[in-house]
C-alpha cells in the first residue's frame, strides 16, 4: 500500500515537472506571433526556449513511462481511450519540433511566417489537449466493466474538458510571457511586459470559471478538504503564489520572484488535482462501473519496488541535467550564427 501511494506522488510530481518546464516553452510558442513584432525579435523569442524546449519534453516522456511502469492498467485505459487525440497531440509535438529547427532555414518572408503560425498554432493546440486531457480525468469518464473507455472521441469534448483546456493555455501562456521577460531587454522587453499583464487577466479570469466549474460539477474533488480541514492549506498556498505573480510583475518589479510565484502556481494545482482525486487515477463518471484507483491498477509489489530503485537513480540524474543546462544558458538572449 506503501508503494502504491508513493508511486501515485511521484507520477503527479513528473507531470508537475513537465508542466512548469514545457509550460513555460509552449507558452513561449503561444505568444510567439503576438510578442515577436518583427523577424529579428521573433527569432530572439524563438531563442530563448532554443537551448531547453527537448530537454523540457523528456519529462513527459518520463512521465508516461512510469505511469506504464507504475499503473499499466490506467496507461492501457488513457492510451487507447485517448487514442485519436494523442495522436493529434504528438503530431502537434512533432510539427513544433519541425517549426523550430526549419523556421530560419531560409531568408523568404513567406516561408519564416509559415512556420511562425505553424509553430504558435501547434504550441496553442499542445497545451490545450493537454489540459483537455486533464479536464477528462478530474471529471470523469465512461469506463466498462473491465475498466476499458467506452465513449467515443466526441465524448471528450465536453464543456468543462473544454474550459480546462482554455485555461491550460491561459496558465502557459502566463508562465511563457513571464519566462519571456526574464530572457530579453529593451524595446522586446517593454512590449512582453505588457503582454504578461494582459495574460495574467486571461489567466485570472479561467482559474475562477474552472475553479466554479469544479466545485458544481465535479464536487467530489472537495471530498478530502471537507473531512480533513488542515488539507486546505493547499489551495490557500495555491492562491497566495498565484496572487504573488502580479505583485511581483508589477508592483515589486521583481520577475525572478514572479517566475518562481508562476512555477509554484503550477505545483499547488497539481498538487490539488492529486489531492481530489485520490486514490482514483481514472474516474469512472458511470455509476455501475467503479474507477481505476492506486489500488486496482497498479504493478505488483515487486515491480513496483524495482521501478522506485531505478526512479530514485534516475530522477537525480534528470534534475541534475536539467538545472546544469538552464545555468549554462542562463541570460539574455543574443542572437548570433548559431541561432535558430
Amino acid at each position: 500500500m506503501a508503494l502504491n501511494i508513493i508511486w501515485y506522488c511521484l507520477i503527479f510530481a513528473l507531470f508537475a515537472g513537465y508542466a512548469v518546464l514545457d509550460g513555460f516553452d509552449l507558452g513561449v510558442g503561444a505568444l510567439h506571433l503576438l510578442a515577436g513584432r518583427t523577424d529579428s525579435e521573433r527569432r530572439i523569442v524563438l531563442n530563448s526556449i532554443g537551448p531547453v524546449w527537448d530537454g523540457n519534453e523528456v519529462w513527459l516522456v518520463v512521465a508516461g513511462g512510469a505511469l506504464f511502469a507504475a499503473f499499466p492498467y490506467v496507461y492501457a485505459t488513457v492510451f487507447s481511450g485517448f487514442y485519436l487525440a494523442l495522436m493529434v497531440l504528438l503530431l502537434a509535438l512533432v510539427f513544433r519540433a519541425v517549426a523550430i529547427e526549419f523556421r530560419s532555414k531560409s531568408p523568404l518572408r513567406s516561408w519564416r511566417q509559415s512556420w511562425d503560425v505553424a509553430f504558435s498554432g501547434a504550441s496553442i493546440l499542445v497545451a490545450f489537449l493537454l489540459g483537455t486531457a486533464l479536464g477528462n480525468i478530474i471529471g470523469g469518464i465512461p469506463l466498462d466493466p473491465a475498466g476499458n473507455y467506452a465513449g467515443s472521441f466526441f465524448d471528450l469534448l465536453n464543456p468543462y474538458a473544454i474550459l480546462n483546456g482554455v485555461a491550460t493555455v491561459a496558465l502557459f501562456m502566463m508562465h511563457g510571457s513571464i519566462y519571456l521577460v526574464l530572457r530579453t531587454d529593451g524595446d522586446l522587453r517593454d512590449h512582453v511586459k505588457h503582454l504578461a499583464n494582459r495574460c495574467m487577466v486571461f489567466f485570472v479570469l479561467m482559474y475562477v470559471l474552472v475553479t466554479m466549474a469544479t466545485l458544481l460539477y465535479v464536487p467530489r474533488m472537495g471530498t478530502h478538504m471537507k473531512h480533513r480541514p488542515w488539507l486546505l492549506a493547499a489551495p490557500l498556498l495555491t492562491l497566495l503564489a498565484i496572487a504573488n505573480v502580479p505583485r511581483q510583475m508589477t508592483h515589486k518589479k521583481n520577475f525572478g520572484y514572479a517566475f518562481v510565484s508562476s512555477c509554484l502556481a503550477i505545483i499547488g494545482l497539481m498538487a490539488l488535482v492529486a489531492i481530489g482525486m485520490f486514490p482514483d487515477l481514472v474516474p469512472s463518471n458511470s455509476t455501475q462501473h467503479g474507477d481505476l484507483t492506486l489500488f486496482n491498477a497498479s504493478s505488483t509489489p515487486q515491480t513496483l519496488k524495482i521501478m522506485l530503485v531505478i526512479a530514485l537513480i534516475g530522477m537525480p540524474l534528470v534534475s541534475t541535467y536539467t538545472i546544469a543546462v538552464y545555468w549554462l544558458f542562463r541570460g539574455k538572449v543574443r542572437l548570433d550564427k548559431a541561432s535558430y
